[in-house]
């Protein structure tokens, strides 16, 4: 006995792989979205724990910065408190400097020079004077120059011949001039004379090793 199917057998076919291409079109659209939104619930987790971690840096450098003005105004205020320290010391220190400058005049000035006049502006001293001769001045500057523990850098100013008169009929040809000088502070005088000291002790251990 033959059996003849009289159904569209083919367009349930194509149909039922229509249906089944839609359910898997579906079921990856719905797959692909749910991934999708893993990603950015991940993502948006990660930001969020970025953004905390941002505003708890912010929050610490605003703290560190208050911090940072705090040191800075200290250290302002000690490096205040320094300088009129050591401006107590140098008051102390150069309440003998008149001395030392007279002393120091005293003992450069040369034979046949002779002060008329000295002004003192901080530490620049201005001498005027007379010499017998232009020699006596040269050599007034080369012991200020060299010979000074308190006197340093003379510059000549000017020297102008001149006469005076010791008798009526003895008259004597003179030099006047003027020059300035720096006078040491009483810490510099210390430090240039502790200089050569430190020098030698350390020629003396060194020969000492050798």
């Amino acid at each position: 006995m033959i059996l003849i199917n009289l159904l569209p057998h083919r367009e349930a076919a194509r149909k039922r792989r229509r249906e089944i291409f839609y359910a898997t079109l579906g079921g990856s659209a719905l797959l692909g979205g749910l991934i999708a939104a893993a990603v950015f619930t991940w993502y948006q987790a990660k930001i969020g724990s970025q953004q905390d971690r941002n505003q708890l840096l912010q929050t610490e450098i605003v703290r560190l910065e208050a911090q940072i003005k705090d040191i800075a105004t200290l250290q302002a205020e000690i490096a205040a408190l320094r300088a009129r320290q050591q401006a107590v010391e140098d008051l102390q220190a150069d309440r003998n400097l008149p001395v030392h400058l007279l002393n120091e005049l005293v003992r450069q000035l040369p034979d046949g020079v002779y002060l008329t006049g000295m002004r003192q502006e901080n530490q620049v001293v201005t001498l005027q004077g007379v010499a017998q001769s232009n020699e006596r001045v040269s050599e007034l500057l080369r012991n200020l120059s060299y010979r000074s523990e308190w006197l340093t850098r003379p510059e000549l100013v000017e020297v102008v011949a001149g006469q005076v008169t010791l008798a009526p009929r003895d008259q004597r040809r003179v030099a006047n001039f003027s020059l300035r000088v720096h006078l040491k502070r009483a810490s510099e005088a210390q430090a240039a004379a502790s200089a050569p000291a430190s020098a030698a002790s350390g020629a003396a251990s060194a020969s000492a090793r050798s």
